[in-house]
């Protein structure tokens, strides 16, 4: 790639996290509808799958989920400079952002038009993240398996760390794949692997309809 080419793609990853960043309300989770249609099917930079296991990934380390994919699907499009611009074009607006309404919610706070605003917005924030969640489902159950994970995984939420329910689905993913192997079945590691012949969950995750 050329320089000039090379700039326009960190110009181009910069600003689109840029103009993510403001309309996400509610945090990390609810970026993930707009961050899949900016760089899935706006961009074409990553596929469904792909930008999935960035979610799972950002999930599983350290750190605000937000800046993680956005840094984590920098470097998947144009390496550290990549991530450097995806990161900062995240993280600039909110600063800014947060920086203002600290200002003025001092003197606005107690105001109940203000306050009924926040219910409001509070109960958008559930939406949106329900949303984000079966988007993520479309793409991340892709066979019996996986709903069985999926479906095991919802309750145990209640009692344990998010932390260690990740690191038991991957220990399950790994189980259930070694003992399929050995059973001789196919297994299927992506949606468009699957066979026709047979979708279950379709209902389920909304694919159907």
């Amino acid at each position: 790639m050329s320089m000039k080419g090379q700039w326009k793609t960190l110009f181009q990853l910069f600003w689109t996290f840029f103009k993510i960043a403001p309309a996400t309300f509610g945090g990390g989770f609810a970026m993930i509808p707009l961050i899949e249609n900016e760089v899935v099917e706006k961009r074409k930079w990553m596929k469904s799958e792909e930008v999935t296991d960035v979610f799972a990934l950002s999930q599983s380390v350290p750190g605000a989920v937000a800046i993680n994919s956005a840094t984590f699907i920098g470097h998947r499009i144009a390496g550290m400079k990549g991530a450097m611009a995806a990161m900062i074009g995240v993280s600039l607006p909110t600063f800014l952002i947060v920086l203002l309404l600290g200002i003025v919610y001092f003197f606005i706070q107690d105001n109940p038009k203000v306050e009924s605003a926040f219910i409001s917005i509070r109960v958008s924030i559930v939406a949106i993240i329900a949303y984000a969640a079966i988007k993520i489902g479309k793409s991340a159950v892709v066979d019996k398996s996986t709903f069985c994970i999926l479906i095991a995984g919802i309750p145990v939420l209640f009692f344990l760390h998010p932390v260690m329910v990740i690191l038991a689905g991957a220990l399950a993913g790994i189980v259930t794949i070694s003992i399929k192997r050995k059973l001789g079945y196919d297994v299927k590691m992506d949606k468009k692997d699957r066979k026709i012949e047979e979708n279950d969950f379709e209902p389920f995750m909304g694919a159907g309809i």
